[in-house]
């Protein structure tokens, strides 16, 4: 129990070290962009939503020990859904759905061929 307490602690420094080093980073972009006022205001306020995104997303993707396709498609979802952005207004996409779900059953080759094409299937009819 402390060991997990201890993990969840150093977990949440390290993550808030990271959270100010990207903070540094958006500012550093409206420097480099010559930005003041209310526009600088809207690109920081953009911009560390965006890397708050990101780095939630990427730690969600690792606890589902996801990998290539399925975690790019899952990272860009998530970041999108959290952005709240117009990619979260599309559609989903059944076919990026199917793929991270082969992903956690550790399908491969025609095994995940045969199950994408099927999950999509399926999630196309309703």
């Amino acid at each position: 129990m402390k060991k997990s307490l201890s993990l969840l602690a150093l977990s949440f420094v390290l993550g808030a070290a990271h959270f100010s080093a990207l903070a540094a980073s958006c500012d550093e972009q409206a420097t480099e962009k010559k930005l003041a006022g209310a526009a600088k205001t809207s690109f920081l306020k953009k911009c560390n939503a965006d890397a708050g995104a990101a780095n939630g997303c990427d730690t969600r993707a690792a606890e589902k020990k996801l990998a290539g396709a399925a975690k790019t498609s899952f990272l860009k979802k998530c970041t999108a859904d959290a952005a709240g952005g117009a990619a979260s207004e599309a559609k989903p996409d059944p076919a990026a759905a199917c793929e991270a779900k082969a992903a956690e059953k550790k399908l491969a080759g025609a095994a995940k061929n045969s199950f994408v094409k099927k999950c999509a299937a399926d999630a196309a009819k309703g």
